[in-house]
């Protein structure tokens, strides 16, 4: 059994559900699956067991207990998926938000293995039973590119090229604020939340390396759209960097992108415009560009993926807002 995890409830958190916290706090975990930890009472709030209807409040400490994922392997499930390309050695996918890249604590179907397992074709084997051809992964409300390995030659290929910074990934993000230079470098070495461990942050000591390239793409009243390379690949790498900077990314509650924050910000925006961009459900990440060198064949590869239906309506809206 995992450890237990606490979270005291911060001002930017209060007035939220319990149900809608918890799965804010834990990407892994949807909101269905965060009612059902506190159904079964592995969620107290100040060691008392509260429905999930319960309004947090700021200074609550609440203590999440996630099951360990069962061992047994992941079963193929009937879900769609969306496949930009593909041939023997690999897929490129573009994922929908909202969907968990392979099983984990609280989680143990409804994956994209699960997905890819259901199409019935070979993976690697590399990643082991619960991440089948998983070459790198985005988080759960990320949207776009993703690559998965078909067998051992070409995961093991992918994995160096992603080691020696060898495949490219580019990134948009509406964030909070109007961003006030064109570009920039986010320098700032990475490692788990000194009190909150479910959470990543920039550390003085004992992070690892990591950095970001961003730039201004549009500015609105309140808001930026911006877009961001990563030269490392580190968990949570442009949540994070992008919220130390003052510029969480909408929708991220974990890092300060929460609902709160975009009533604050948005405050000259049109009333329509304000709340579809209040409403945001999810982080607003997108990993619109992928490049990489095939593997076996040695020819360049290159996608782009437009961003899903809610991003682009945040975004045409603050074009009109």
């Amino acid at each position: 059994m995992a450890e237990p995890q606490t979270i005291e409830v911060t001002e930017e958190d209060a007035g939220q559900r319990l149900d809608v916290f918890v799965a804010a706090q834990f990407e892994e975990l949807s909101r269905t699956q965060a009612q059902r930890l506190i159904d079964s009472g592995n969620v107290t709030v100040a060691s008392a067991v509260e429905k999930a209807s319960y309004t947090v409040q700021a200074g609550d400490s609440v203590t999440v207990q996630i099951p360990e994922p069962e061992a047994a392997e992941p079963l193929p499930e009937s879900i769609p998926i969306e496949v930009v390309f593909e041939d023997d050695d690999l897929l490129v996918i573009n994922k929908a938000p909202g969907i968990a890249v392979h099983p984990g604590a609280g989680v143990t179907s409804g994956t994209l293995v699960n997905a890819l397992l259901g199409r019935g074709r070979p993976l690697s084997a590399v990643g082991g039973v619960l991440r089948p051809g998983i070459v790198h992964r985005l988080d759960k409300d990320t949207s776009g590119l993703l690559l998965v390995a078909k067998n051992d030659f070409s995961h093991h290929a992918l994995s160096a090229a992603l080691a020696k910074r060898d495949i490219s990934r580019v990134y948009h993000a509406i964030v909070l604020r109007i961003v006030k230079t064109p570009s920039g470098e986010i320098d700032a070495p990475l490692g788990r939340h000194p009190t909150q461990r479910q959470k990543m942050a920039v550390v003085a000591n004992g992070g690892r390396d990591a950095k970001t390239f961003w730039k201004l793409l549009e500015s609105y009243a309140g808001l930026s759209l911006v877009e961001c390379r990563l030269a490392t690949g580190r968990t949570h790498q442009i949540r994070v960097h992008l919220s130390h900077i003052g510029h969480p990314v909408l929708g991220d509650a974990m890092y300060g992108g929460g609902s709160q924050t975009a009533t604050k910000v948005s405050t000259r925006l049109s009333p329509a415009t304000r709340r579809i961009v209040i409403a945001a459900g999810r982080q607003m990440l997108h990993a619109r560009q992928l490049s990489f060198v095939h593997p076996r064949t040695g020819k360049e590869m290159a996608f782009v993926a437009n961003p899903p239906a809610d991003f682009i309506a945040v975004v045409h809206a603050l074009r009109q807002g």
